[in-house]
């Protein structure tokens, strides 16, 4: 496949290798490299060609959702099943299994928490934050505001 010419981009086998350049987690501007044009071309293509940009959200997305579900996992924590073979020989071969806990990450639920609920979890309520809902009442507002006429 000859590079940089949209049109064979646009074909199905050019769609597919999008897809799977994509699900392996190529960032754009290392697709457009693969590809043989700038970022910017590859932007533009994304915006002028559907059939790429869905090409390339499509493998993205089956990543996005592996990495969100082994977030989740690694949040609540997990049991999995150890095996181990020992060989002797009394007894020959044997697996032996041992079942091992993986206890929940409080880094992973932080992380969770405020990304899917960032109105209750976030650093700072929207009361707190510059500009926000009840910034005005916020005592270093109230000191830039006295002190020199302005809010940040």
């Amino acid at each position: 496949m000859a590079k940089g010419k949209y049109q064979e981009w646009l074909e199905p086998e050019g769609l597919l290798l999008l897809e799977g350049w994509a699900r392996d987690g190529l960032t754009d501007e290392q697709l457009a490299e693969k590809i043989g044009v700038s970022t910017s071309t590859l932007y533009d293509w994304k915006a002028k060609y559907s059939e790429i940009s869905e090409a390339l959200k499509k493998g993205k997305e089956v990543v996005d959702i592996q990495v969100e579900n082994a977030l989740l996992k690694r949040a609540l924590g997990y049991e999995y099943t150890e095996e181990r073979i020992e060989v002797s020989e009394k007894d020959g071969r044997k697996v032996i299994q041992t079942v091992k806990t993986v206890l929940p990450d409080t880094t992973a639920q932080i992380f969770w928490l405020k990304n899917r609920v960032p109105a209750k979890w976030r650093d700072k309520p929207p009361e707190q934050v510059a500009g926000g809902a009840g910034a005005e009442d916020d005592p270093i507002t109230k000191a830039l505001k006295e002190n020199y006429g302005r809010t940040v």
